[in-house]
């Protein structure tokens, strides 16, 4: 089971960095950022192969395969922005960690307004229904 891998790895990492931080910090913030590649990469490996019930999904309601897409990447830079801002607050950089969720939720807005155009165009059409 892979969950047992991610656990191991992120105890493993954990256990290294602080081993090393009393003696060596710079390699300590390398291990930490060296496994939460690691980690990510794993996680990526298991999400790429549940992204195509995202397609079917899309073709079956008949919404836009780019609305789909957009909803994804928002919440991939969600999910990847709180990850390395924790980064950054485990290693006490907290205002740092502060400004990059800011940036984040700005990246998602930006992705957000074709959606809101295309909600926007929705109601549009059924009020003119009505």
């Amino acid at each position: 089971m892979q969950l047992f891998q991610l656990i191991g790895i992120a105890f493993v990492t954990a256990v290294t960095a602080l081993l090393l931080r009393s003696t060596r910090p710079e390699l300590s913030f390398a291990v930490t950022v060296a496994g939460c590649i690691i980690l990510l990469l794993l996680i990526l490996d298991l999400v790429k192969d549940s992204l195509s019930v995202f397609g079917s999904i899309a073709e079956g309601t008949g919404i836009d395969a780019a609305l789909i897409k957009a909803l994804l990447k928002m919440i991939g830079i969600g999910y990847l922005v709180e990850f390395s801002a924790g980064i950054l607050s485990d290693f006490g950089q907290n205002s740092v960690a502060d400004k990059l969720i800011f940036a984040g939720k700005i990246v998602v807005l930006v992705l957000a307004i074709p959606i809101l155009e295309s909600v926007l165009s929705l109601v549009g059409t059924l009020i003119g229904l009505i």
